[in-house]
This record gives structure tokens, sequence and C-alpha cells, in this order.
């Protein structure tokens, strides 16, 4: 959490969910202070928007920060010179770029050791998941014990490696790392690792604050399909963002992407994102947030979701957000989430106009496209690109 917090706007409020209360800063507090009806505001600049208010320190982030995003449907039209600084919740990794991440922290510790100082102090300010998934090779294959002699010798080969990382688990606070043979990445963050709402403590409270993350992989955009804002960085970046800095950014242009209508039966997620894909990369997304709405997203499971998103790379995008609605509460019951998190998010989501169902009112956006996705054909991706139908 940022030093000297100003709160200049009075919107730190409480949440109690089930028995528990949890310090949030709350957006309709801080419109009533000032700042402009936000209710059409998209739903991706509304996280945005919290991450300023909650991190307004007078220095990265000032009240002239929070009221330009707040303004930002006044001058949608054109894209925004203001520059912002966002911090994630938290950071990915993947092995290979994360291998490099703790031998930094390590050379750290040497240096502090050198100076006389507490080499614990060294530890990673945002919490940072490094999941080990990009040393698969396929050895064994079509037999039963296929995936046990594949892991097998997945280790003798890192052994070394893996070694540090388990070091590192160990001697780092805020730092996890994932086992090989648990899965890709991208899944790990979806059915594991993402939160919707995340929870630290603050002082003697417990905040809740929007989920937010920055990966060294280009589609960690994927768990955006799950209401969490994020997208693929380089590792200076990431590293800085797990060493508690800011990310500058300007103020993002958002895209809507409206759906209507239901997929036909023997159309499949592929066959949308294709179509989606397609449609954007004529329209011309590159360094643009895509924000899906309407009322066909009432129909489309969250693993169709988390494909669209996933495929933000593709289409240009910094990311393709998704909404928190009642598919996202499903998904995380249905993926053995905690209960009391899964009520968390849902009473978090309504309390600071999150929450999207067919009554919401849709926002206002930059441009918007519109599908019906009654209209999708079934389709192969072209031989050289994805976005060649």
């Amino acid at each position: 959490m940022s030093v000297g917090r100003q709160d200049s706007l009075h919107s730190r409020r409480t949440l109690t969910v089930d028995g528990t209360a949890y310090d949030y800063f709350s957006l309709e507090a801080a419109a009533r202070e000032g700042l402009r009806d936000l209710s059409r505001l998209p739903f991706s600049l509304k996280v945005l928007l919290e991450n300023l208010l909650r991190h307004e320190d007078g220095r990265t982030v000032t009240l002239d920060d929070i009221k330009a995003v707040a303004a930002w449907a006044e001058g949608r039209d054109r894209p925004s010179a203001h520059e912002i600084a966002f911090r994630p919740a938290r950071v990915l990794m993947q092995d290979f770029t994360g291998v490099p991440a703790i031998v930094d922290l390590a050379a750290m510790r040497d240096a502090m050791v050198a100076l006389s100082g507490d080499p614990g102090k060294i530890n990673p300010l945002n919490p940072v998941d490094l999941v080990i998934d990009h040393s698969v090779m396929v050895d064994a294959h079509g037999t039963a014990d296929a995936l046990s002699r594949n892991i097998a010798l997945e280790f003798q080969r890192n052994g070394e490696r893996y070694a540090f990382l388990r070091w590192g688990q160990a001697a780092f606070r805020n730092f996890r790392a994932v086992p090989p043979g648990t899965g890709i990445c991208h899944q790990v963050n979806m059915e594991y690792l993402a939160q919707v709402v995340w929870t630290a403590p603050d002082g003697e409270r417990l905040l809740a604050y929007p989920d937010t993350l920055v990966g060294t992989d280009s589609h960690t955009t994927m768990v955006n399909g799950l209401a969490v804002l994020g997208w693929g960085v380089g590792g200076i970046e990431a590293e800085a963002a797990m060493l508690g800095q800011p990310m500058s950014m300007l103020i993002p242009d958002v895209v809507g992407f409206r759906l209507t209508g239901i997929r036909r039966p023997g159309v499949t997620a592929t066959d949308v994102v294709l179509t989606v894909t397609q449609m954007l990369r004529a329209h011309g997304v590159v360094g643009k947030f895509v924000e899906f709405c309407g009322p066909g997203l009432a129909s489309m499971s969250l693993t169709d979701r988390a494909t669209i998103a996933n495929m933000a790379p593709e289409y240009g995008a910094t990311c393709g957000f998704f909404p928190i609605d009642a598919e996202t509460i499903r998904y995380l019951e249905f993926t053995g989430r905690d209960p009391k998190r899964s009520r968390l998010v849902e009473a978090y989501a309504k309390a600071q106009g999150m929450w999207r169902d067919d009554a919401s009112s849709e926002p206002l956006f930059s441009d918007q496209l519109e599908l019906d996705l009654g209209d999708v054909e079934p389709s192969l991706a072209g031989p050289r690109r994805p976005q060649d139908r």
C-alpha cells in the first residue's frame, strides 16, 4: 500500500460480509465528494479509478489524476494525454522470466549483507506467483504413465533451477512457486490464483480491492474473462511492479464490444473468438482496452469469455475485459473457491457499482462494435494469421 495515503475525497468506507469488516475505497462516496456521475464509466476504468483512490499520495497519484479518470467520458472521443500511475495488486511470472527476478532479489540480499544490513528486509513488496510451466518437453506419450515419466524427466533436467526456486519460496515473503505438472500459468491463474476481489491487511484493518495484475506472458490477458484486469509486460516492468513501483500509463481509450443473441448449436467458442478477433483487428484497438457488454453476456460461459480475453494479443488490445456478474460468481464456486470469498466478490462489486446484470446501464465507450452471437458461423483460423477465417 502507498505510504502517506491522502484520501482527499474521504472515500474510505466499511463493508461487512459474513461478519467480517472490510475497508474499501468507495467510488460512490468519492462521486458525492465532487467527482462526476460514475454510473456509466466503463467497468475497467472503474477498476483504475479505485486503484488511484487507494494509492493517492499527492506525489505519484494526485487528486487531478483521480478527477481525470472520473471525467474520462467527457473526452472519450479523443485519446487522453493524461498519464496515471497504476499499481497492480500482484505479479504473475512463469519460470523462464521468474528465475532472473529471484536472482536479482538474491543479489540484493548479498549486497545488503556486504553493507552489514539485514538481508531479510529484501522481499517483493507485491505478491508474486511463479508458475513453473515453460520447461515442459514430451518424451513419453500415449501411455498411462506418460505424465509421471515426463514430470520425472523435467525434474532431472531442471533440478538446479527448481531447487533455487524452492529456496526462493522459503526465503522470501510475498513469493510463491507453483510446482511443475500443475498446469499452464494462465489456467492456474484462472482456476486458483485469481480472487476477483483481493484482500490484504492495512494496519489493523482488512482492506478489500479489485484483483489486478501484470504478468510476464502476453496471454496474461486470459484472466480478464474473470473480471480481473491484467495484461502482459516485460521482465523489467514485472520486477518494478514486484518491488512496488507504479506503472506509468496514459488513461486508455476503451472500445465497447456489445454482444447480443445466443450462439447457435454447433458454433464453438473458437468460432466466436475468430469472429471477434477479425472484427477488432479491422477496427484497430492497439494500445486500447476492449470491454464486452450487452445482453449476450448472459448466455456466455466463463470459459468462453476466457477464450475471447486470451486472444487480446491477437486482436491487438491491451486487454479484453468482462465485468463481474452472476457467471463470475458461478465460476468461483465451480472451481472451489472459499464460499466466503464468492460472497465478498458479489457484495463488493454491488457496493462499488462494478456489478453487471440486465438492469445495469451500459457504459459509455470511445467507440463501439456489435455482434449478434446468432450470426457467428463455424470457421477455421487462417493458415498464417489467427484473424483470417
